[in-house]
């Protein structure tokens, strides 16, 4: 058996690893999308490094796109298989896969202009333009091959072939994949058995997707999952630890009062539509209860929010003990009365000229596109507004430059804007485990001393690194931190 490591090799975004069996079967561990460098993208995510039409299934851990954004665009290219998941991340990937085409027609129509005020005078027969990855029938054409199977049930991919979802933690529907493959193994593979009688076993590879945290507002912990004898794990936060969760609620509501209440400013907080903007707008909602909440406006300006919120509503069963606790009294707990949802463009453009006191909360996390980025490029020169960082964002994008130490001037929309706002950031909304929690938890889960090799991936090249070290300390051995393409032979 065989693995390829196709994308989020030393870096965050484009998870994709192959695994070809010894009988022939490719099963592709997620097909996540590269993002956070606009355009400059584009390439990497229409090269695949494989055949979509080779592919036999496709295992997806999560609907986060940097896990299921290039679906579509296999299935477009000739992709015939089953797309296995849970069924919440299917629910959401019909939603987050038809925002993503909506954006990328957006893109690239903005490109294109670029590149006819470029090119005015075309030499024959050479193209500049581009077109988009896939569109909204490409979406509704990927949508028919998803296959649901819900939590801890163990199930046949194929004859030699089982798969077991587990709950990660990390947000609605997401999900651990343990696979387990019966294969022809070298006698020197059978520890403590004659190789005369054994010749072959079940090789155990489990893929983490991405790991939440063991304490998350709306959410349950990461539940324990199998035994297995390869690992292919995360390493976003491999190399830090995140603030305490009762210190982020009381962080988040003096912010508030400080860009609200004191200077008369507006709280603009870019977050991810689906998981992130549900939980803060679920520990908004607890403060409201507790009447600790300023009187003042909220708005979630994002349709795809105000949809992904909807399907929270529809799988109570899946979030946390004190999301169903508070249900008991509040039935709605990502609603109340000073807390509006948007849709609507024209409103989302009034807001841009709002001067009164408002929290703001919008797509996209890292300020590459969405409705976020207006509001920032209208209020980033405004002393009185703070921009709340809450969650990850890669190196190269809009969200990770406002917060670089000592900058003055930042480009937005081809523009250049005095930095006047405030700049702040949140961990402890992170979604993703540090790297003591992730310890903690594979530790739990495995014995380090039956897990034969770790691959670390998505995390950037020197917090992989770092990780590798700590997951030694922890006691796995055979650790390591594979380049892109790199093929390992189990």
């Amino acid at each position: 058996m065989k693995i390829q490591f196709l994308g989020a090799t030393r870096e965050v975004t484009g998870s994709k690893h192959l695994i070809t069996t010894n009988s022939g079967h490719t099963i592709l561990l997620d097909c996540g999308m590269y993002q956070g460098k606009g355009m400059e993208t584009d390439a990497d995510n229409r090269d695949l490094g494989f055949d979509p039409k080779e592919i036999d299934c496709i295992v997806l851990s999560h609907a986060h796109i940097d896990h299921s954004g290039l679906i579509p665009y296999v299935v477009k290219l000739g992709f015939k298989g089953d797309i296995y998941c849970t069924p919440a991340t299917r629910d959401l990937c019909a939603l987050m896969l038809a925002d993503t085409a909506f954006i990328q027609e957006q893109d690239v129509r903005t490109y294109n202009k670029k590149i006819d005020h470029q090119h005015p005078h075309k030499e024959k027969g050479k193209t500049y333009k581009i077109e988009p990855l896939y569109n909204q029938q490409d979406v509704n054409r990927a949508m028919k091959h998803f296959v649901t199977y819900s939590y801890d049930r163990r199930f046949r991919l194929f004859d030699d072939v089982l798969l077991t979802f587990t709950n990660s933690g990390h947000m609605l529907g997401g999900a651990i994949c343990s696979l387990e493959i019966y294969e022809s193994c070298l006698p020197s593979e059978i520890n403590g058995q004659n190789s005369s009688e054994v010749s072959k076993r079940w090789k155990r590879i489990t893929y983490t997707g991405d790991i939440g945290r063991p304490h998350s507002h709306i959410l349950p912990p990461p539940q324990l999952f199998p035994q297995c004898d390869y690992l292919i794990c995360e390493s976003t936060y491999g190399d830090r630890i995140h603030d305490e969760e009762l210190v982020t609620e009381e962080q988040l509501l003096g912010i508030v009062e400080d860009t609200c209440i004191y200077r008369k400013g507006q709280l603009l907080i870019p977050s991810f539509s689906v998981g992130r903007t549900q939980e803060i707008v679920y520990v908004l909602n607890q403060l409201y209860n507790d009447g600790r909440l300023p009187h003042l406006p909220v708005y979630v300006d994002s349709p795809m929010s105000t949809n992904a919120t909807q399907i929270f509503r529809m799988y109570p069963d899946e979030l946390s003990e004190e999301v169903r606790d508070t249900m008991q009294f509040d039935p709605d707990p990502f609603g109340f009365n000073t807390l509006r949802y948007i849709t609507d463009i024209r409103e989302s453009k009034a807001l841009n000229h709002k001067e009164d006191p408002c929290i703001i909360i919008s797509a996209s996390g890292m300020l590459e596109a969405g409705r976020i980025k207006h509001h920032v490029a209208n209020h980033i020169s405004d002393p009185r507004c703070t921009i709340l960082i809450v969650g990850y964002c890669s190196p190269t994008t809009l969200g990770a430059r406002i917060q670089e130490p000592g900058l003055q001037w930042i480009s937005i929309f081809g523009l250049d804007r005095r930095i006047k706002a405030q700049i702040t950031k949140l961990e402890g909304f992170s979604g993703h485990g540090d790297y003591r929690e992730m310890i903690d938890y594979l530790t739990r889960s495995l014995q380090t001393d039956r897990v034969e090799r770790v691959f670390v991936v998505h995390g950037e090249a020197e917090v992989a690194e770092t990780y590798k070290g700590h997951l030694q300390d922890a006691g796995f051995h055979n650790v390591e931190v594979p380049e892109k393409g790199e093929i390992v032979t189990l």
